[in-house]
């Protein structure tokens, strides 16, 4: 099974994504992952490559795979017998997705456009599974939406749990499972604020400093001092006003940490679907 989007799973297989990662080591994998990182990555392509390292996965980087000229049918066709599966961070999602349709092997978003679904997940269970479980914690996305926040509204869409999203007016949307509010009426009692770059198209349509508001300590503060989780890389002086090393609720690095055992179980749970589909177990999975 792919995992291209948090929209396309079950609560069943994200809480197995899970379990795998809070898991006992399993037995070494086989096979050749091929990789392809668009932009720097610096983080996910730590954790991906130490990941495929734990598991005793061979692996080859394909740099700019999507980048060329070639049909996503053809690039599959010829690559596909070489590699177990592939991991590729792609800005172009329709390109990505129609790769991942052509291709007869397991295929992982480690970042698009679209969305960001393996960091979400590790942001989603570093919450469960150290701050309060999804469906009780008030979680709060602050600014308007990335990649990043899109895999957070298809994660409470798909588990459940209600989201509230800090924004300007013209920012907000109607999505189920997502208050969006003004800075000007924040919620209380909030457990934890994930914050993302703001996006350029976001800053391009700006036109009063108060349509994009960094989170300050005073905001923490009216929200009760949550944990404080800043996706990398963040700016101060841009979406942070506060900076993360100095507010005693920031829980960035160690959350962080977290990445490599939960893309270590992502690539277990796709492989086991991938052998559970080819012995005729589970169809539905491609």
């Amino acid at each position: 099974m792919d995992l291209l989007q948090l929209a396309d799973l079950q609560p069943a297989d994200i809480r197995q994504i899970w379990a795998l990662a809070g898991g006992a080591p399993g037995p070494a994998l086989a096979g050749t992952v091929a990789w392809s990182f668009e932009g720097n990555g610096i983080r996910t392509r730590t954790t991906f490559i130490q990941a495929f390292r734990q598991l005793g996965l061979a692996f080859t980087e394909l740099p700019h795979l999507l980048k060329t000229g070639e049909r996503p049918e053809d690039l599959a066709g010829y690559l596909d017998p070489f590699y177990a599966l592939y991991v590729v961070r792609e800005s172009d999602h329709p390109r990505l997705s129609a790769f991942a349709a052509a291709s007869r092997r397991p295929v992982i978003n480690a970042m698009s456009a679209q969305g960001h679904p393996c960091e979400v997940l590790t942001d989603a269970y570093y919450v469960d599974s150290r701050i309060k479980p999804l469906r009780e914690a008030r979680v709060c996305l602050w600014g308007p939406s990335t990649n990043v926040f899109r895999s957070w509204h298809e994660l409470a869409r798909v588990m459940g749990f209600g989201l509230v999203q800090v924004c300007d007016r013209r920012f907000h949307e109607a999505l189920p499972n997502v208050q969006f509010v003004e800075p000007s009426a924040l919620p209380d009692a909030v457990d934890v604020v994930v914050t993302d770059s703001w996006p350029a198209s976001a800053e391009a349509g700006a036109t009063t400093q108060a349509d994009l508001a960094p989170l300050t300590e005073e905001h923490l503060a009216a929200m009760g001092h949550p944990a404080l989780l800043p996706t990398p890389p963040f700016t101060l002086g841009r979406e942070l006003a506060v900076d993360p090393l100095a507010y005693p609720g920031f829980v960035g690095y160690a959350q962080k940490e977290l990445l490599l055992p939960v893309q270590a179980a992502i690539l277990r749970w796709v492989l086991a679907s991938e052998k559970r589909a080819s012995t005729g177990d589970a169809h539905a999975d491609r």
